[in-house]
């Protein structure tokens, strides 16, 4: 099929540019300023005033909740495969995505609730997380199990009359850190002698509940990654209205299914940006550097390292586009194979160009001078998060297992 841009992806692709050559570049370093000094007077956790400020200008721009493919009252309606050159381009600057609401977890936390939650949660919190008014957070993964299989889970959702009650321990809650969250998703435990993939469920718990105590932030390569962050988070006794359930008890390993899939392919489409950045910073460096009498690019190990980059590059966004295509016209779960494959193939690749890009940088690569270190600790992360490459190819494997044995005549 052809991977030309739509009209409509276009259109907003040229909006895009343009907003980032006058807002988002040039504000880069105002960006980093402005929260290291925060971080002095100890105010890290609140909304970055910039991303505020720009807020109003990309709604008035129409560069609005474009992530969300199922419209809700006027909001969003874009296909996965428009969305991705737009989230490439987010993927360039790590803080960027916020400024146009399409950030996680909040994405994959409002595509949640569009797709499974009631009138009135929708009304409740997929309306103000739409409006940019609040944010989000979700309470997935746990210390004291291996998380990358989520039947594991340990958080105890118990019913008690018209409430059900929390209890456990969640960490690398992602968005827990912002002041604006103002609401987590949680999965827990319901019937711990279930089906094995109906023990799950997934429920509503505003922050500010009785019992929710954010315990501390959890550091990704010594990055805080303020005012987002990644908090641990414990629940004790907290009581919230039956109401607050998720499409019902035993659905949440259901709705983890669902939601992961949009988030990860999102993960996907914004390393390809990185690496995107990597390689022209890389070029740059080259060109400019002498050493042993000649420019750096002028050598033959950095040809090899910038052609197997541009091929990487190509190739993941390829399978990016050939995965969100086939999320648009099968559903997620009939795309897990390609959103599974795009999973591993993805972060891989952006490591190995960042980890070049920071070869040819030298020191300064490794130091705050430039953007190449904390897009690596990211990209590196994006490994691990919604699931770890190692889990991704098995659910590979046995797909190609399978299908080979319904081939195998009888």
């Amino acid at each position: 099929m052809s991977f030309d841009h739509s009209p409509k992806t276009r259109g907003l692709l040229d909006r895009m540019h343009a907003f980032y050559d006058q807002h988002i570049w040039p504000n880069e370093h105002r960006y980093h300023a402005e929260l290291d000094e925060r971080r002095r007077r100890g105010e890290h956790w609140q909304p970055a005033a910039l991303v505020e400020e720009l807020k109003p200008k990309a709604r008035e721009a129409g560069l609005w909740n474009m992530f969300l493919p199922h419209p809700y009252k006027g909001e969003g309606g874009i296909s996965n495969l428009d969305y991705a050159p737009l989230c490439e381009l987010m993927g360039r600057a790590i803080w960027s995505a916020e400024v146009f609401n399409c950030s996680a977890p909040d994405t994959g936390n409002m595509e949640t609730l569009e797709r499974y939650g009631t009138d009135g949660q929708k009304r409740q919190w997929l309306e103000p997380l739409l409006e940019g008014e609040i944010r989000s957070a979700f309470l997935m993964t746990e210390p004291a199990v291996a998380s990358s299989d989520a039947t594991n889970i340990q958080c105890r959702i118990e019913r008690d009359g018209d409430e059900y009650v929390i209890n456990g321990r969640k960490w690398f809650s992602s968005g827990a850190g912002n002041t604006k969250c103002a609401i987590f998703i949680v999965m827990g435990k319901t019937d711990p002698q279930g089906p094995r993939h109906a023990q799950q469920s997934m429920i509503l718990v505003p922050r500010d509940a009785k019992g929710v105590t954010v315990v501390r932030p959890l550091t990704v390569f010594n990055y805080d990654d303020a005012p987002h962050g990644h908090m641990e988070v414990t629940l004790e006794n907290v009581r919230v209205p039956a109401g607050n359930m998720l499409l019902g008890e035993g659905r949440g390993f259901e709705i983890a299914q669902g939601r992961l899939g949009p988030g990860r392919i999102h993960h996907c489409m914004r390393s390809i940006g990185a690496a995107e950045r990597a390689l022209e910073l890389m070029v740059e460096r080259l060109r400019e550097r002498v050493a042993f009498g000649r420019p750096l690019a002028e050598q033959s190990i950095w040809h090899e390292r910038i052609a197997e980059s541009r091929c990487l590059i190509d190739q993941a966004r390829l399978l990016t586009l050939n995965a969100a295509h086939r999320m648009d016209v099968a559903g997620n779960k009939a795309a897990r194979a390609e959103i599974a494959m795009i999973k591993v193939v993805a972060p891989n690749m952006s490591c190995k160009v960042v980890d070049w890009a920071i070869q040819a940088h030298g020191a300064a690569g490794i130091s705050q001078d430039t953007w190449l270190a904390h897009a690596y600790a990211h990209e590196r992360t994006v490994r691990i998060v919604d699931g770890p490459d190692e889990v991704h190819r098995n659910a590979i494997a046995k797909i190609e297992l399978g299908k080979r044995a319904a081939a195998r005549p009888s």
